[in-house]
């Protein structure tokens, strides 16, 4: 124990009553928690108080100062408007069908994570994270580069002798399988956190019934997996209703969501009023979408609310015919769902070194490194990417400082309220992006003594924090007490303990939680769009400026170092912490 064994003979007995004596005081939890409630407050919820205020303006005078008196201008503007009503239907039904693919291909995957042995689950969960922490314009271009008229499909397609689809592009399926993609690992993650907790006595229950594993599957991991499949749903739909930098590269202004939407009434005809009410509209929506599904899996999990469940007698045919189609169904899916994760990825690297004219010519033509040197000595990215690394680097470490006592106060020192500050905590995951964005974005407007840099701080924060409270969360809870009980009884205060030994413990989950954080950060696009000045433009935000505007295939160099340096520091990040533990709770 190093400096604290040097004082064992100076025990006084006080001290030795240690667990009685100093008994944390009941403000304790409260005063851990506030730091990140007050930040969300500032950041989270007063941006998304402006656009409620901003959606109840009467004028869309960019330079107008807010009134307080509602107006329902802007929302009859919408309602009246039958390219804004057709944009919203489709939007609502492509974020459904967004989340039915998501769920067929993400299921089979997750149950494929939690059945991994433990020796590979690591680098299964780097099938994951590696799609989840590259920046949703990267996987975007691999979407183009899997789907264009000479792209992967068509020429197996023609390697197989079938006629070519060339209209795959700029269409709704080409923006659904660019979403699913994106959105993808956030249902697999919900549904691992629930499969991984199943019994396994359940399953030997199952199977000395005669249940064989496909049937185990559809009886048994299937119900006692909704609580997970319900809020990945929820998830997906949310952020699918509000995506919008897929969109535009996958659609080609041929399909328009209301993301889009708001994103060129905010920025482009400045009409701030109008973006807010058509973030409003697609939130309730969203919302209303949200209570229907929890409504629906409270019916069918009655277990959940202590009512009994019904039997359900599945006929023997129908057991037959699961056995026989199941298996080869779900590896079928299974491939296809890490095909769809990995396989733009890899073509944006191969297409990093390919000498052809435009990124999006999809055939190999011949090697080249000339993409590289441009990106590395033309210049052009350099700012672009020492300001993603300020940002990233300044949002992780004020992310920790904040995360760290909310993840004591969740694991110590619980009190009244908490599990309701611990809901709101995690909300800016399911509250679309852009409309915190449009609210960031009118209140640096509104106090111009206040730096974009830090309006970009705060919004990153607010992103970061769900996911560093929670890898904190798991780690604090893992901290072994009785080391500190140890240390206090030969006279550590509570100063000394905390460097002593909860620093050293909680070491691994603080490096995990930073490079995750710094991560995240790093490749955010869809808020940070909004907030970016020409001469403050984050290296994500110009990588899809460069894919929007000019087709010169640094882009694709650009991405494919960046698709490195995460892998990178997954690889790092797996010496601190196994990466299937990041999602323990």
């Amino acid at each position: 124990m190093g400096p604290l064994a040097s004082r064992a003979d100076t025990v006084s007995a006080p001290a030795l009553r240690w667990p009685l004596r100093l008994r944390a005081p009941r403000l304790i939890g409260p005063v851990l928690a506030a730091p990140v409630t007050l930040w969300l407050l500032l950041a989270f919820a007063a941006p998304l108080s402006v656009v409620v205020l901003l959606s109840l303006q009467e004028f869309a005078d960019p330079f107008a100062p807010l009134s307080l008196v509602p107006s329902g201008a802007q929302f009859q503007t919408i309602f009246d408007d039958s390219f804004y009503l057709r944009v919203v239907g489709e939007t609502l039904a492509l974020a459904a069908g967004v989340t039915a693919l998501t769920v067929i291909l993400g299921y089979p995957l997750a149950l494929w994570l939690a059945r991994m042995p433990a020796r590979w689950r690591p680098l299964a969960f780097a099938v994951i994270l590696v799609p989840l922490l590259t920046n949703v314009v990267v996987r975007s271009l691999g979407i183009v580069l899997l789907l264009a008229p000479d792209g992967l499909i068509n020429q197996l397609l023609g390697f197989f002798g079938l006629p070519p689809a060339r209209t795959m592009l700029y269409t709704h399926g080409a923006v659904a399988l660019a979403l699913a993609q994106v959105f993808m690992p956030f249902l697999v993650l919900a549904l691992y956190d629930v499969l991984q907790g199943i019994s396994p006595k359940v399953q030997e229950a199952a199977e000395t019934l005669g249940a064989s594993r496909t049937l185990r599957t559809l009886v048994v991991d299937l119900p006692l997996s909704l609580p997970g499949l319900r809020a990945g749903i929820v998830i997906v739909f949310l952020m699918s209703s509000t995506a919008y930098v897929s969109a535009t590269l996958l659609g080609g202004k041929k399909v328009w969501t209301t993301g889009m939407l708001v994103w060129q009434e905010a920025l482009q005809n400045l009409n701030g009023p109008l973006a807010a009410a058509l973030a409003i509209v697609m939130t309730a929506l969203s919302t209303l979408f949200a209570v229907a599904v929890f409504t629906l899996a409270k019916r069918l999990m009655p277990w959940a609310t202590g009512r009994p469940a019904g039997a359900v007698t599945i006929p023997a045919w129908l057991a037959r015919a699961v056995d026989i189609v199941g298996r080869p169904l779900g590896i079928l899916l299974l491939v296809v769902s890490l095909g769809l994760l990995l396989l733009p990825l890899v073509l944006v690297c191969i297409q990093s070194f390919n000498d052809v004219p435009q990124a999006t010519v999809a055939g190999f033509r011949a090697f080249t490194f000339k993409w590289y040197e441009r990106v590395l000595t033309g210049g052009v990215y350099g700012d672009s990417f020492l300001v993603s690394v300020q940002l990233a680097l300044a949002s992780a470490a004020i992310s920790l400082a904040l995360a760290v006592p909310a993840a004591f106060a969740l694991a110590r020192r619980p009190f009244p309220g908490l599990s309701i500050l611990a809901a709101f905590w995690m909300l800016p995951l399911s509250l679309p992006h852009v409309a915190i964005g449009v609210g960031m974005l009118r209140l640096l407007q509104i106090y111009t003594v206040v730096p974009p840099f830090l309006g970009l701080v705060a919004v990153h924060v607010v992103l970061i924090l769900p996911f560093a409270i929670s890898l904190l969360h798991a780690s604090v809870g893992q901290l072994d007490r009785a080391q500190e009980e140890a240390a206090a009884t030969l006279g550590a205060d509570a100063v000394r303990r905390f460097v002593f030994i909860v620093l050293p413990g909680l070491a691994p989950g603080l490096t995990a939680a930073a490079i995750m954080s710094f991560l995240l950060s790093f490749g955010e696009v869809t808020v940070t769009s909004f907030l970016t000045t020409a001469r403050m433009t984050t290296l994500p935000v110009r990588i899809y400026a460069e894919s929007t505007f000019s087709l010169e295939p640094t882009v694709h160099a650009v991405s494919a170092i960046l698709i490195v340096a995460t892998v990178a520091a997954l690889l790092v990040l797996n010496k601190m912490v196994r990466l299937d533990r990041l999602h323990a709770r």
